[in-house]
């Protein structure tokens, strides 16, 4: 057993939330170490989408254009249809443009991006490994951990050679899954429902499929059958790669996985496509949110806080505003300028996200899952047009909060922050589809294009930023003397445009580095010392609220 330096962060797995957490700490020039027990290698993709906000963290660390680069087909259709299978009964469709003639929304500079795990994982793993402070360590293991005031020190193991090491780190994030064994030697239980299926991922080769079927390229296809909603299968690359979800249940799960040949025919619904099942893995749809977050200096994020129905696509994403609400937390007690209360402010911001997005995606399965007579769906009858059309109808009215996440990804809002300065004001509503920008507190800073061609996204992210605004704005130097004298960095920007100003609703709006509104006024506080003290976590937040 030999004895390690200190390291400052110590991340457990590298998985995309792994990987984001050492790719925004090694942007923020905050060393740290990966720990991961396999060889990174990806068997069965799991995400697909990547979020228009996942998209504009990607555009903060500067890999944005390199993710729109990887091998997806651009002029690939990403229409969702539904249908009895590929070459069978065609239900309904939600038309959707080819990444190439998709435009971002007018709320953001990004647009989501269609970058399955074959290749985000591997992106995230160069980018991040660019940064000579990263240590990725491929096969190996944390065995056990102990913290103490002042920091953690962890028992790891290298799968490989069997050697045993105790690395000393001041901080440990687990990112190590759902089966997460850091949460679980914290004794954090996971609230809500286990398991509301179990299916299986099948994943496939198939160059001949394209041209195999009858309803036109899409990113997925949907499959009902007499029992109803049945499973699916999505475009991996929009050329040869693809995965097929079977809805099963525990008992049988494995049995469709030995069977998955027969269940790629069903989906493709013809017998004569040739198609190779590259893999096959059972696993189990879940509703589960951690109770809490982390004990003092080991904390947890992605599905280790969190496990959904992929259905929206919300889980990696969701993981990544967990590990850009963690990053500059934990380079602000790394550098000396956060407070005792900085920390804690993670678990209660991110908790109550992860709630909303788990259920979020629940709701959009059991949508998928709403149709409650299919008997005469596969008929060749006019009873059984008629049942096509109605559960066509229904089903695809009842999907829209799937395919439409505007609001489910830019609405996030840190309603109860600890250090927040809220101003009175009421939230907009919290819609799944819909997004109304703001700059109330708590809530991401809006979008808006600047004369010399950046988003006011671009400004946000190394520190604090106090934007002012308007052809006169009001002085900030008080917030600014304030700031320098406990050492939080902060940077005033002005933006003299009326349309930028009407947007952001106030004179003066101070940005905390993840690009969270963190208090707001027409001029400045009358103690600004209390504002900066809660916004870097060292002053309760009724200090400030005057």
């Amino acid at each position: 057993m030999t004895q390690a330096d200190d390291i400052p962060v110590l991340i457990v797995g590298a998985g995309p939330v792994g990987l984001g957490l050492a790719l925004d700490l090694s942007w923020r020039g905050i060393p740290c170490t990966i720990l991961e027990q396999r060889d990174g290698s990806i068997s069965t993709p799991k995400l697909g989408a990547v979020s228009v906000r996942t998209m504009e963290f990607c555009r903060r660390w500067g890999i944005a254009q390199r993710v729109r680069e990887t091998p997806f087909n651009p002029d690939y259709q990403l229409d969702m249809v539904f249908c009895t299978s590929m070459t069978g009964h065609f239900l309904a469709r939600h038309e959707y443009p080819s990444l190439r003639d998709d435009a971002p929304p007018d709320e953001s500079p990004e647009k989501k991006w269609r970058c399955p795990q074959l290749w985000f994982d591997p992106l995230l793993t160069r980018c991040a490994t660019e940064y000579p402070s990263l240590d990725l360590r491929y096969w190996h293991r944390l065995e056990g951990f102990e913290q103490d005031a002042d920091g953690v020190r962890a028992d790891v193991i290298d799968l490989k050679t069997e050697r045993r090491t105790k690395l000393r780190a001041r901080y440990l994030v687990a990112c190590d899954g759902a089966g997460s064994h850091v949460r679980r030697a914290l004794g954090i239980d996971m609230a809500g429902t286990r398991a509301l299926d179990h299916s299986a991922a099948l994943f496939f080769r198939s160059p001949a499929l394209t041209r195999s079927h009858d309803k036109g390229e899409a990113e997925r296809y949907l499959f009902f059958g007499a029992e109803g909603f049945w499973g699916n299968i999505s475009a991996m690359d929009g050329r040869e790669l693809w995965r097929m979800t079977v809805v099963s249940n525990e008992a049988q799960v494995e049995q469709v996985c030995r069977d998955a040949e027969a269940w790629v025919r069903r989906g493709i619904g013809r017998d004569d496509v040739p198609f190779e099942v590259i893999s096959a893995l059972p696993w189990r749809r879940s509703q589960l949110t951690a109770t809490r977050y982390g004990d003092r200096r080991v904390l947890i994020a992605g599905d280790a806080a969190h496990t959904m129905s992929p259905t929206g696509g919300f889980g990696m994403n969701t993981g990544m505003g967990d590990v850009v609400d963690l990053g500059w937390k934990l380079e602000a007690m790394l550098r000396g300028w956060g407070g005792p209360r900085l920390l804690d402010s993670y678990e209660v911001e991110r908790q109550p996200v992860g709630v909303r997005n788990v259920n979020a995606s629940a709701h959009n399965y059991f949508a998928l899952k709403s149709v409650e007579d299919a008997s005469e769906l596969m008929e060749d009858s006019p009873r059984g047009a008629a049942q096509r059309a109605q559960v066509g109808a229904a089903i695809a009215q009842a999907t829209h909060t799937e395919w439409e996440t505007l609001g489910i990804h830019l609405g996030y809002r840190y309603e109860d922050s600890p250090i927040c300065v809220p101003d009175g004001t009421s939230a907009p509503p919290d819609h799944p589809r819909y997004y109304t920008p703001t700059t109330r507190p708590g809530h991401r800073v809006p979008h808006a294009w600047l004369d010399d061609g950046r988003s006011t996204l671009d400004l946000f992210g190394r520190g604090f930023v106090l934007v002012r605004l308007g052809a006169e704005p009001p002085d900030a130097a008080p917030l600014v003397e304030a700031a320098s004298r406990r050492g939080v960095p902060l940077t005033v920007v002005d933006i003299a445009s009326p349309r930028v100003a009407a947007l952001y609703e106030r004179r003066l709006v101070l940005v905390r580095p993840d690009g969270h509104c963190a208090w707001r006024g027409d001029s400045a506080p009358a103690d600004a010392d209390a504002v900066i003290d809660v916004v870097r976590g060292a002053a309760p937040r009724a200090d400030a609220s005057r």
